[in-house]
């Protein structure tokens, strides 16, 4: 990977980093999925999908993914 890229989300569920390079697409910035997966365990767990940004877009790639997730506790 480029330099200046920085991880803004991680998860063990694929779909979910999908959603989020999506979303993030969507709003104009530029997002890639790293998978990382650790071949002694590729059997037994899941590996985790990282979201990449470039870094000039880290905050607003934030503020948008902590605005897409529900606040712990609270449903609608």
């Amino acid at each position: 990977m480029e330099k200046d890229w920085v991880k803004v989300y991680a998860s063990n569920i694929a779909y979910e980093s999908e959603i989020i390079r999506g979303m993030l697409e969507e709003n104009g910035i530029e997002a890639v999925i790293v998978p990382r997966q650790d071949s002694s365990f590729v059997t037994m767990l899941p590996g985790m999908d990282e979201v990449y940004v470039h870094v000039s877009n880290e905050a607003q790639a934030k503020q948008l993914i902590a605005e897409s997730r529900p606040e712990p506790g609270k449903t609608e």
